[in-house]
């Protein structure tokens, strides 16, 4: 194992993942928590490279819309978007506010400002949110974008925000609702919707706007959310499926949207990006976004890389819409992923390189990397107390990823500003991610 890892100490030693990235159109960097410094450090510096040595086109994150549609706006350089794209991320205000309104999030969000300058409007380097939970927020922005510029379609928007309305932006009271009245709002969501996919589908030509995408992105959202909310007091798959898909068709939408020679990089956590179906993850009919980009694109080339640690600190909360704070880390657990790495690179950090994923082929070949450990996932809610028995999801790791960035001991990230007080934004994330 330890003459399998490649040195990880700096840019120049990233090449070989560059060289595994080759043509790719798709390429998915993942973290193994939503709080630690060196992931977002390292998916920095490899998504800079990914775009001026390989021309990728945007960035799409696992975040809100509409918070995402403003950095974008700021780190492109729109007319009346601030100069300092910190000054978006430090406006961030849904829960878990960290993820992306953080020192390291700013600091390539500034690079990529400094990027686009240098280049032509059409070729400037985008920013977006693929999630699924600004239901309100994307709401109001398609009701504003529409009285001002098509107000023929304001009756349907109007209808589904009157059906929103009594639920007072509490995402946990429209849940509660459904249970009485099981369709909701769904039939006045997908009237607007219907509307605004088929006036997109007769326009004669696509003329590029970003606001006219972003309408029709925020009518995807509300539905999507609109079905997560409707299902998400239900334990199972369904509400995580609903999520992913969102994402991965975002994803498809985003692509379209920038043409046929367009490349994504894609920033989310591992068990949105290493393929579900090499995790146990699949045994309860879960899907995420790693395993639909290669069902649907592996022709155009995919790469998945995972990212993990064995101790450190982290940012993160005691339980949902909570103030987070720095918690320590505690070593691995004993036989994990994590703790076989640690023994066997002696503390140091490690790239690995998968050969291209078959999972046709039986998974006992030998290789370290086709055995099934436990592999430690943090989200934003962490209890170091589960340690032994939770918080490890099983793993084949040559099969979940093309590639895997070890980095033995991590740190907290730091958030942009004070932390927050705490928020109605409860039990709308699927647990512990």
């Amino acid at each position: 194992m330890r003459s399998a890892a490649l040195p990880l100490t700096d840019q120049a030693s990233l090449d070989p993942l560059l060289d595994r990235v080759g043509d790719a159109r798709y390429v998915l960097l993942g973290e193994a928590s939503h709080g630690t410094a060196e992931y977002y450090r390292l998916r920095d510096v490899l998504t800079r490279r990914l775009i001026e040595e390989k021309g990728f086109s945007f960035v799409a994150v696992e975040g809100d819309w509409p918070d995402c549609q403003a950095l974008h706006c700021s780190v492109v350089g729109a007319p009346g978007a601030p100069a300092d794209p910190r000054e978006v991320l430090a406006g961030f205000r849904r829960w878990p506010t960290w993820m992306w309104a953080n020192t390291d999030v700013a600091a390539f969000a500034r690079w990529l400002r400094r990027h686009n300058d240098g280049r032509p409007p059409d070729r400037r380097v985008g920013f977006f949110g693929l999630d699924v939970y600004s239901l309100w927020e994307s709401l109001h922005a398609v009701l504003d974008h529409l009285r001002a510029h098509d107000v023929d379609q304001v009756a349907h928007a109007l209808a589904a925000y009157r059906c929103f309305e009594p639920y007072a932006e509490d995402p946990q009271a429209y849940a509660l609702s459904t249970r009485y009245v099981p369709e909701g709002c769904e039939p006045q969501v997908v009237r607007l919707l219907a509307e605004l996919r088929q006036r997109a589908a007769e326009a004669t030509s696509p003329d590029g706007s970003l606001a006219e995408f972003a309408t029709r992105q925020n009518a995807e959202v509300l539905a999507g959310a609109e079905r997560y909310y409707r299902v998400m007091l239900e334990s199972g798959a369904e509400s995580w499926n609903i999520r992913d898909r969102h994402m991965a068709d975002t994803l498809d939408r985003l692509m379209e949207h920038h043409g046929p020679d367009a490349k994504a990089v894609v920033w989310a956590h591992n068990t949105h990006v290493g393929d579900a179906r090499a995790t146990d993850m699949a045994d309860v009919g879960e899907i995420n976004i790693g395993q639909l980009v290669r069902e649907r694109h592996m022709g155009q080339g995919v790469v998945l890389v995972g990212f993990g640690s064995h101790s450190g600190t982290v940012l993160a909360a005691d339980a949902w819409g909570a103030v987070p704070r720095v918690m320590s880390v505690p070593p691995a657990r004993t036989d994990s992923l994590e703790d076989l790495l640690h023994r066997a690179l002696r503390g140091e950090r490690g790239l690995f390189v998968f050969p291209h994923v078959q999972f046709q082929r039986p998974l006992t070949e030998g290789e370290w990397y086709h055995d099934e450990r436990g592999h430690r996932a943090i989200g934003v809610v962490y209890r170091s107390r589960y340690e032994r028995v939770g918080n490890y999801v099983p793993t084949v790791l040559g099969e979940r990823y093309d590639a895997f960035c070890y980095l033995d001991r991590t740190s907290a990230l730091t958030p942009l500003h004070a932390l927050p007080a705490e928020s109605q934004e409860k039990r709308t994330w699927p647990a512990g991610l």
